[in-house]
C-alpha cells in the first residue's frame, strides 16, 4: 500500500513536471508566403445552424465551408449515415465548398429532406466536422373549422376565450382583432395570455358590442390565419344603455355584484418553471375579480434584479432576459382589490446548455515539442466531455504512444512528423452540446525572413532605435544579431534583443553606424538579413521667432534660422493660430525669415514655424500684436476712422462647366482699410433652402474666379468683402446656376462594426452630407464577412446608415467595407475595417491577488493573469477596485469611495504600482479582467494597511492683529494627519520689500492650535510658515504674510493733486506726491463707469499720458503707491470727449452765398413772369381745362393761416402723391415696389422717369441749413 501511495505521487510529480516544460505553441504570421506554403488541417469557417428551419418554397442550402492546404474536400451524413450526394439528381455541392443546394425545379417535396446532417472536410492533414443540423420544414397548418356558439356571460364575471392556434413551425405569432380588423384595446382588464388566449378579469355590458377573432401569422409564409369570431352575451339584471356609458363609471347606476381576486392563469397557489441560461423567462399571473384587481410581484429571499427584469402586459407578465443561475428561487405574484388578496408561488430552476469555459484552440507544435488541448465546459447538469480524432472517438483511433488523455486535457508529448490531426471535443448534456474543432499541426520549416531585403534606417543622435527582423521557422529558430559581420552577437549594454527579433539600441550614436545583419538558425538550417543604420545630427531651430508688436502700416518679421544634418534637406512651413498660413501676394516668405508688410489688425496672432526633415520635426512660436498710434493734434485725415467695406456689386457667372463656373463681381468702397478678402457663400434650393453657406474665401486682390460645385445642386452666390474694421454686408445674389448629377464621389465616413449583443455586429456609419449626395435615391451598399475566413462577401442595400448582423460568435473579427450609389451609378469603395462581434462576459478571473513593498502612499500589486481566451471580447485591463476601509488615526472618520485604477498587462507574471494612497490607512482591494462591456467576477479580497507618512498642511491658517504690538496667529488640524501628530513647527522672518531676515523657529505641542507673536517693530511685516509633524517627518508649509494694517504707513508719505485733462481716446494724468526718487513705483487704477471694469498703468513719476481710452465714456482713477498700496490720492472722476473731425461750416463760404443769391433772383423772377400773366387773365400752358371754383380747405399752413386753393392746383401728378408738408410720396403702383431704392426709375424701354417734388415751405428749408446737422461725418461719430 506504502508503495502504491508512492508510485502515485511520483506519476503526479512528473505530470507536474511535464505541464511545467511544455512549449508554447508557435503563432504562425500571417505573412502570404507563409500562409501559400504552409500544411494544415482542415478548419470549418462556415456552417448552417443547429436548428434550421427552411422556406418550403425556396432551394434548401445547407452551408459548410472550410480552409486547409491542401484544399479539403468535403462529404455529408444524413440521420448518421453516408448521404450519397451522387445519386440524388435534386442535389449538388458547390464548387470548393461542401455547400449543399436541394432544388426542385423538376418536383419533389422538401419533406422528404428533412432530418439530421453533419459536414466532413478532409484533407491529408485530418477531418473537421461541422455540427448536427437538424433541418426541418416550416409548416403554416390551416385552422380547424369549428362553430362557435354565442358565448353567454353575467356582468362582472370573468371570462376566457381560447384561442388554440394550429402548431406551426416555427410557432405562430398570434394576436386578436374583431371583424372590422381593429385590435382589441388591452388594458388592466382585458389582455391576451402567453398562450393566446384572451383574457376578463371582469365582463362589462358593452364587451357584447364587439366580436373577437383570434389571429395567427405564421413568419416564414408570411401568412395570417384566423379563428371564427366569438359572439358575447352579456347577462345584466337591469337594463343598459350604451349612450351613457362611462369609463370611469363602466357599471352606471347598476349594481353588479363584486367579487374578491382568483387566477385565471396559472391554477392552483403555487407552480413551477424550468429556465435555460441565458434565455428569457417570462412569467405570468392573470387574476379575475371585480374590481379589477392589481398585480405585484416579489422574490423570497431576495430582490427582484432590477436591470433585467421588465413588467410587460400591464403588469401580468414579469420578464426576465438573459437568465443567470442567481434568477432561480420562488417568485410570487399577488392580485388584490379593496375585497382581498391572492398569492400564487412559482418556483423557477435555472438549468444550462454547456457553454464554453475554455474552448480548444489550434496548436502548431515542431518536432519533438510538447503542447496540450484543454477543453473545458460548464452547464446543469455538467457536461459529459467527449474526444474524437478526425471525426472518430479518440478510443478507437489508432494508439498514439505521445498522446495521453486526461479527462478535459489531451496532453502531447514529443510530437512527431505525420502526427498532424484533427481533434473534436464534444460537450453535451440533456440541454444540448457543443462541438468545437482544433488541430494540432506538426510543422519542420526551416529559418525564413519575413521583412524587406536589406532596409535601410535612419535615426537622430541620442534617440532610441529598434531594427526589425521578423522570421519563421519550425522548430523556432535562435536569432541572432551582428554589426558589421564581427563580433559574437549583440545582447546587453545598450543592445537588447527581443523575442521577436527585434534589436534595441537605447541611445544611438554616430560610432553605432553600421550594418546590422540578423541570423536565424535552426537544426533545419539558417536564414539571414541586414539592415543598414545611418545616425543623423538633430535638427535644431537656433533663432526662433520672438513676440513682437508693431504698428499698423508697418513691417513685421519673424526669424525662424535652422541648423540641421548636411544630408538631410529640411522644409519651413509657417501657420498661423495654428492653421495653414496663406502667403498671398502680400506676405514675403525666405529661407529663415517671415515678413509681413502693411500689418493690419487681421495679422495679429501667434504665428508658428514649422520644420520638417525625413526623419524628425520641431516647431517654434511667437505672437504678433498690432498695436495703434495716438497722437496729441489728430487731423481731419486721423480723425476719419477706418470702416466696414460696401458689400460687392454686380455679380455675374460666366465659364458653365459640369462642376465648376467663374464668379466675376466689382468691389465696394474699402471705407480706408484695404479689402484683405472675400468670402464667396451659397445658398440651394433642394436641401436646405433660404440658408447661406460659405463656399469658399479668396484674397483682397481677386474679383473673378472659379468656383468648385457639387453636382445635383441649384446654386445661387453671393459675396462678402473684408477688411481690418469687419465685414461688408452681403452682396446681391447671383442668378441661379444648377449642376447636372452624378454618381457619389464620397465615401461614407466613421465605418465601424461593434457588437452591441454578444450574438450580433452592429454596422454603423456617418451618412454623406447633402451636398456629397451628387444625385436623387441615395443608398449605401454594406459588405462582410468573417475575416481570416475564406467565404464569399455577404452584402445588403441601406438607406439609413446602420446594419445589424445576427447569430455571431462571441467577438470575432469581420471584414467590411461600404460603398454610396444613387440614380446616377456608384461611388468609390471604402477601404475594409475591421469590426468585430459582440462581447459577453469573461469566464475567468485573476487569482492570487497579494501585495508587496507596501509604503505610505504607494504598494506594489501582484495577480495571476487570466487566459487571454476565457476574456470573450477584447482584452482591455485588469480592473483594480480599491478603497479606503479606516484609518488608523483614532477617532478620524473616512469616507469609503470605492476607487478604480486599470492595469494593462499580457505577461506572464503581472504586476503593478497602486500610488496616491493616504498613509496610515487600512484598505480593501480586488480586481477583475475587463473587456469592452463586461467585466469577470471579482478575485480574492485583499487587506493591507500603508505605513505612517508626513501630514497634510493645516486645515486653516489665520493671521490676526489684536494690538499695535501682538500679532495672533491660529490654526486647525490638518484633515488628514497621515499618522500620529507630535507637534507643529512655526518658521517665520521679517519682509521689508525684496529684502527679507533670518528665520526663527517655534515648535508646539499637538494639541496647541494658537500662538501671539510679539513685534519690537509695528510696522515691520511677517511672512509665516506652519506645519505638521509626526514620527516620520515635517508635512507640507502653511504660508502666510501677515496682512496689510492701516497704521502700517509709511508716517508722511502722501499722494495729492491729482488731475486729468481728458480727450477723445488718452488723456494727459499728473500729481503731486513726496516720495523720495526712485522710492517707489506709482499704478494708475482706471474703473470704467458703465460696468467696473478695472484697468492699471504702472508709472514712476508724474505727468503720464494714457492712451487706449474709449471715447465718450465716464472713468474713475486714483494713482496710488505700488509699495506702499495703502498711500493712495482721493478718486477723480471724468469723461472723455466724444469722437470728433475738424469741419468748415458751409454757410460762411463766399461760394455759397453766391450760389444761395443767384437761386434767390431766379426764384424772384419766375415769381414776377407769373404775377404777370394771371393778373392778365392767362392761363399756365400746362393746364388747358378751364379754372374750377375754389373750394375753401380746413388746412393751415406753417405760420398759423389758411390757405385756399383750387383742387386741380394741387392735383398731383400721375404716379405721385403730395403729403400735407409738401413732400411726394410714392404711389402704390410705383415703379420702386420693383427695384431696390428710389432714387432713379425706369421704363421698360431703359428711358428715364424724372421725379416732381413740390417745393418745400421756408420754414422746413430753414431747418436744413445747418451744415452740421446733414453732415454724414457727424451722423457716423454721433454717439447719442
Amino acid at each position: 500500500m506504502l508503495w502504491q501511495d508512492k508510485h502515485a505521487a511520483l506519476t503526479f510529480m512528473s505530470l507536474l513536471l511535464l505541464l511545467w516544460q511544455e512549449a508554447a505553441p508557435i503563432e504562425v504570421p500571417e505573412d502570404p508566403k507563409i500562409q501559400q506554403d504552409l500544411k494544415q488541417p482542415p478548419t470549418i469557417m462556415k456552417q448552417s445552424v443547429k436548428n434550421y428551419i427552411v422556406d418550403p418554397r425556396d432551394n434548401i442550402i445547407i452551408e459548410c465551408e472550410a480552409k486547409g492546404n491542401p484544399v479539403p474536400t468535403f462529404s455529408w451524413r444524413r440521420n448518421g449515415k453516408f448521404f450519397n450526394i451522387g445519386k440524388d439528381p435534386r442535389v449538388t455541392m458547390r464548387k470548393r465548398s461542401g455547400t449543399l443546394e436541394i432544388g426542385f425545379r423538376s418536383g419533389g417535396r422538401p419533406e422528404d429532406y428533412e432530418g439530421e446532417y453533419q459536414c466532413f472536410a478532409t484533407n491529408d492533414f485530418g477531418v473537421s466536422l461541422s455540427n448536427k443540423i437538424l433541418l426541418r420544414v416550416s409548416k403554416a397548418p390551416l385552422w380547424p373549422k369549428e362553430v362557435l356558439e354565442p358565448v353567454s356571460v353575467t356582468e362582472g364575471s370573468p371570462l376566457v376565450l381560447p384561442c388554440n392556434p394550429p402548431p406551426g413551425l416555427p410557432p405562430p405569432f398570434t394576436f386578436w382583432m374583431d371583424s372590422n380588423m381593429s385590435p382589441i384595446p388591452q388594458d388592466k382588464r382585458v389582455s391576451m395570455g402567453l398562450n393566446g388566449d384572451l383574457y376578463f378579469s371582469n365582463v362589462l355590458a358593452q364587451d357584447a358590442n364587439t366580436d373577437y377573432s383570434c389571429k395567427a401569422r405564421f413568419l416564414f409564409t408570411h401568412t395570417i390565419q384566423e379563428k371564427n369570431p366569438y359572439k358575447l352575451k352579456v347577462q345584466t339584471k337591469e337594463p343598459y344603455n350604451d349612450t351613457s356609458y362611462n369609463a370611469s363609471e363602466p357599471h352606471g347606476d347598476r349594481k353588479v355584484a363584486e367579487s374578491t381576486p382568483t387566477f385565471l392563469s396559472p391554477s392552483g397557489s403555487e407552480s413551477s418553471k424550468m429556465v435555460l441560461r441565458d434565455e428569457q423567462l417570462l412569467l405570468e399571473c392573470i387574476a379575475a375579480g371585480l374590481p379589477t384587481p392589481i398585480i405585484k410581484w416579489f422574490k423570497k429571499g431576495g430582490e427582484l434584479p432590477g436591470q433585467k427584469v421588465k413588467f410587460e402586459n400591464f403588469n401580468k407578465t414579469l420578464k426576465i432576459v438573459s437568465v443567470s443561475e442567481e434568477d432561480a428561487g420562488e417568485y410570487v405574484c399577488m392580485a388584490n382589490n379593496h375585497l382581498g388578496t391572492i398569492r400564487h408561488s412559482i418556483f423557477v430552476q435555472v438549468k444550462a446548455a454547456p457553454y464554453w469555459l475554455v474552448k480548444p484552440s489550434d496548436q502548431v507544435l515542431a518536432p519533438e515539442e510538447t503542447g496540450r488541448l484543454i477543453c473545458r465546459a460548464n452547464g446543469n447538469p455538467k457536461p459529459h466531455i467527449e474526444w474524437l480524432v478526425n471525426g472518430q472517438p479518440i478510443e478507437s483511433s489508432p494508439t498514439n504512444p505521445n498522446r495521453q488523455v486526461l479527462g478535459d486535457t489531451i496532453i502531447f508529448r514529443s510530437v512527431q512528423i505525420g502526427s498532424s490531426a484533427v481533434y473534436q471535443c464534444n460537450a453535451s448534456n440533456e440541454h444540448g452540446y457543443l462541438l468545437a474543432n482544433a488541430f494540432v499541426n506538426v510543422l519542420d520549416l526551416p529559418p525564413r525572413m519575413l521583412g524587406p531585403k536589406n532596409q535601410l534606417i535612419k535615426v537622430i543622435k541620442n534617440n532610441r532605435t529598434f531594427l526589425d527582423c521578423p522570421f519563421f521557422g519550425s522548430p523556432l529558430p535562435e536569432l541572432r544579431w551582428f554589426k558589421n559581420g564581427q563580433g559574437s552577437g549583440l545582447d546587453g549594454g545598450q543592445y537588447r534583443v527581443y523575442i521577436n527579433g527585434t534589436l534595441e539600441i537605447k541611445r544611438a550614436q554616430a560610432e553605432d553606424e553600421g550594418t546590422y545583419t540578423c541570423v536565424a538558425s535552426s537544426i533545419l538550417g539558417k536564414a539571414e538579413n541586414q539592415v543598414r543604420l545611418e545616425v543623423k545630427e538633430p535638427t535644431r531651430i537656433i533663432q526662433a521667432p520672438e513676440h513682437q508688436s508693431a504698428i499698423r502700416g508697418s513691417t513685421a518679421r519673424f526669424t525662424c534660422r535652422v541648423t540641421s544634418d548636411p544630408s538631410l534637406p529640411v522644409s519651413v512651413a509657417w501657420m498661423k493660430d495654428d492653421k495653414p498660413l496663406y502667403l498671398g501676394w502680400r506676405l514675403k516668405k525666405d529661407d529663415e525669415s517671415l515678413s509681413i508688410p502693411n500689418v493690419n489688425e487681421g495679422d495679429e496672432g501667434t504665428y508658428t514655424c514649422t520644420v520638417k526633415s525625413e526623419i524628425d520635426q520641431l516647431s517654434a512660436s511667437a505672437r504678433l500684436t498690432v498695436l495703434e498710434v495716438a497722437t496729441l493734434n489728430p487731423s481731419v485725415s486721423s480723425a476719419l476712422l477706418p470702416a466696414r467695406p460696401d458689400p460687392p456689386m454686380d455679380l455675374d457667372l460666366s465659364d458653365p462647366a459640369a462642376r465648376s463656373v467663374r464668379l466675376t463681381w466689382i468691389p465696394g468702397k474699402d471705407h480706408r482699410s484695404p479689402i484683405t478678402e472675400f468670402l464667396v457663400q451659397f445658398e440651394e434650393d433642394r436641401w436646405e433652402p433660404g440658408r447661406w453657406q460659405n463656399l469658399s474665401s479668396y484674397p483682397g486682390d481677386l474679383n473673378s474666379v472659379i468656383l468648385q460645385l457639387a453636382p445635383f445642386v441649384n446654386y445661387q452666390f453671393r459675396v462678402i468683402a473684408i477688411n481690418s474694421v469687419g465685414q461688408s454686408d452681403p452682396s446681391r445674389p447671383s442668378p441661379r446656376y444648377k449642376t447636372t448629377g452624378a454618381a457619389p464621389d464620397a465615401i461614407p465616413k466613421g465605418l465601424r462594426g461593434w457588437g452591441s449583443r454578444k450574438d450580433n455586429m452592429e454596422i454603423t456609419w456617418e451618412p454623406l452630407l447633402d451636398l456629397e449626395r451628387n444625385g436623387p435615391n441615395l443608398h449605401y451598399i454594406v459588405w462582410w464577412r468573417r475575416k481570416d475566413v475564406e467565404e464569399e462577401w455577404n452584402n445588403v442595400t441601406i438607406l439609413g446608415a446602420k446594419h445589424v448582423v445576427h447569430n455571431t460568435e462571441i467577438y470575432v473579427p469581420y471584414e467590411i467595407k461600404i460603398q454610396a450609389r444613387n440614380e446616377f451609378g456608384a461611388g468609390p469603395e471604402s477601404n475594409m475595417v475591421i469590426g468585430y462581434s459582440g462581447e459577453d462576459k469573461p469566464t475567468d478571473a485573476p487569482t492570487d491577488l497579494r501585495v508587496s513593498k507596501v509604503d505610505s502612499t504607494k504598494v506594489i500589486i501582484h495577480w495571476n493573469p487570466v487566459d487571454l481566451n476565457s476574456v470573450q471580447g477584447e482584452f482591455k485591463e485588469y480592473r483594480l477596485y480599491y478603497w479606503r476601509e479606516s484609518s488608523q488615526v483614532p477617532g478620524l472618520v473616512v469616507i469609503k469611495e470605492k476607487k478604480v485604477k486599470g492595469f494593462y498587462s499580457t505577461t506572464v507574471k503581472p504586476s503593478g504600482m497602486l500610488s496616491d494612497l493616504v498613509p496610515y490607512s487600512n484598505y480593501k482591494m480586488f480586481m477583475v479582467v475587463a473587456n469592452n462591456r463586461f467585466e469577470s467576477q471579482p478575485s480574492n479580497t485583499v487587506e493591507f494597511t500603508t505605513k505612517e507618512g508626513v501630514p497634510d498642511a493645516p486645515r486653516f491658517f489665520k493671521i490676526n492683529r489684536r494690538s499695535l504690538d501682538t500679532i495672533h496667529l491660529e490654526w486647525a488640524k490638518p484633515l488628514e494627519p497621515n499618522g500620529i501628530l507630535t507637534g507643529y513647527q512655526l518658521k517665520y522672518q521679517t519682509v521689508n520689500g525684496s529684502k527679507v531676515g533670518p528665520f526663527q523657529l517655534e515648535t508646539f505641542f499637538p494639541n496647541v492650535t494658537e500662538f501671539f507673536l510679539r513685534v519690537p517693530d509695528r510696522s515691520s511685516r511677517y511672512k509665516f510658515f506652519l506645519s505638521a509633524l509626526t514620527q516620520v517627518g515635517k508635512g507640507e508649509d502653511y504660508a502666510e504674510e501677515s496682512p496689510h494694517f492701516t497704521n502700517e504707513v509709511d508716517s508722511g508719505r502722501e499722494i495729492w493733486n491729482l488731475t486729468v485733462e481728458p480727450n477723445s481716446n488718452y488723456a494727459n494724468v499728473s500729481w503731486t506726491h513726496n516720495f523720495p526718487p526712485g522710492s517707489s513705483d506709482f499704478v494708475l487704477e482706471f474703473i470704467l463707469n458703465s460696468n467696473n471694469t478695472k484697468k492699471d498703468v504702472k508709472s514712476q513719476q508724474p505727468p503720464i499720458i494714457v492712451v487706449d481710452l474709449i471715447p465718450g465714456v465716464v472713468y474713475h482713477l486714483r494713482v496710488y503707491s505700488h509699495l506702499f498700496n495703502n498711500v493712495s490720492s482721493k478718486q477723480v472722476t471724468f469723461k472723455t470727449k466724444a469722437a470728433y473731425i475738424d469741419q468748415v461750416d458751409i454757410a460762411t463760404q463766399g461760394w455759397f452765398i453766391g450760389l444761395m443769391c443767384a437761386i434767390a433772383l431766379i426764384i424772384l423772377i419766375l415769381l414776377i413772369v407769373c404775377f404777370i400773366k394771371r393778373s392778365r387773365g392767362g392761363k399756365y400752358p400746362v393746364r388747358d381745362k378751364k379754372d374750377l371754383p375754389l373750394d375753401a380747405v380746413d388746412q393751415k399752413d406753417q405760420d398759423g393761416s389758411f390757405d385756399y386753393h383750387s383742387d386741380e392746383d394741387n392735383k398731383p401728378l400721375q404716379g405721385s402723391q403730395t403729403s400735407l408738408d409738401g413732400n411726394v410720396k410714392e404711389s402704390d403702383d410705383s415703379l420702386v415696389d420693383y427695384g431696390e431704392g428710389g432714387d432713379g426709375q425706369f421704363n421698360e424701354d431703359g428711358s428715364f422717369i424724372g421725379q416732381y417734388t413740390v417745393k418745400k415751405d421756408k420754414d422746413e428749408t430753414e431747418g436744413n441749413e445747418s451744415s452740421e446737422a446733414t453732415s454724414p461725418v457727424n451722423a457716423i461719430y454721433s454717439l447719442g
